[in-house]
């Protein structure tokens, strides 16, 4: 069977083909094209489109593609479905749900681009997801310092950094980061949890546990696009750009990204949001 997706895969398009390939159709063929050209190219080549709007095989509300892969395949491996979460996390840009998925966006990032051919960046997925594979079967329960004595200090020096954090009000980072984000509202709120961590130079992880304190108890992802939406419907009030447009301006993808988390967090599509605005202004 041959599947096609967008070109330059990382993570989701990278770890589906995995799956197939692994799990469930070991001859499959794996086709990379420009995103205008999935879908015509899909039906050309008889292939079947995956991680692309408006196809079967894609994002449902806040779940990724490699999830639809394991759902609609029946897949209970429990190593899979601890790779599920990781790659959710990573590619839906929520890390505080899996400590590996900062590492695995680094890696999948790093490599595409380093590497420009499609394929051979798929190769070396393949590889990256067998390794992410074998540690969830069988290492997820093994720490790197297995030495007691090292793994005593590094307890106490967790306790110590805990206290020496709670002892201040307001830390400094948090000062910082409120400036930096303060600042991005009103151009494109395009911050990602690794470009904060490194202008800042607090560790991505320690970054990820601790923002939700200081940020309406949501976590990074998630107080990005509570930001992103309301810049959303303050162009939607007060500008005529259309909804495309707006999608674009606040960090959204796609159109069909920006109206699943639009219906989320406000309970309407925007295009329903926008008629009843529009409703209201004309009584």
């Amino acid at each position: 069977m041959k599947w096609i997706t967008r070109e330059r895969p990382k993570i989701d398009r990278l770890a589906c083909p995995w799956l197939i390939k692994r799990f469930i159709d070991r001859e499959a063929e794996f086709l990379y094209v420009p995103f205008e050209a999935v879908q015509s190219e899909a039906t050309r080549l008889k292939a079947i489109p995956y991680d692309v709007p408006d196809v079967e095989y894609t994002h449902y509300e806040d779940q990724c593609t490699f999830d639809y892969f394991v759902k609609k395949h029946g897949i209970t491996n429990p190593a899979l479905l601890t790779i599920a979460t990781i790659v959710r996390a990573a590619d839906t840009d929520r890390h505080d749900m899996a400590g590996q998925a900062s590492g695995l966006w680094a890696i999948t990032a790093g490599l595409s681009y380093n590497i420009k051919d499609d394929h051979e960046l798929l190769q070396l997925g393949m590889v990256l997801y067998d390794g992410l594979y074998s540690w969830a079967k069988h290492l997820q329960g093994e720490k790197h310092t297995q030495n007691p004595t090292e793994y005593m200090l590094l307890e106490v020096y967790r306790k110590f950094l805990k206290q020496k954090s709670a002892a201040k009000k307001t830390p400094a980072w948090v000062r910082e980061l409120k400036g930096i984000i303060q600042d991005q509202v009103d151009t494109d709120l395009s911050l990602r949890l690794q470009d904060v961590s490194k202008n800042l130079q607090v560790h991505p992880s320690y970054l990820s546990r601790e923002f939700s304190k200081y940020f309406d108890n949501l976590t990074f992802g998630e107080y990005m696009r509570k930001l992103r939406i309301e810049r959303a419907i303050h162009l939607m009030e007060s500008t005529p750009y259309s909804l495309s447009e707006i999608a674009y301006l606040c960090g959204f993808s796609d159109q069909s990204h920006f109206s699943r988390i639009f219906k989320k967090h406000t309970g309407l599509s925007p295009s329903l949001y926008k008629k009843s605005k529009l409703k209201r202004s004309k009584r």
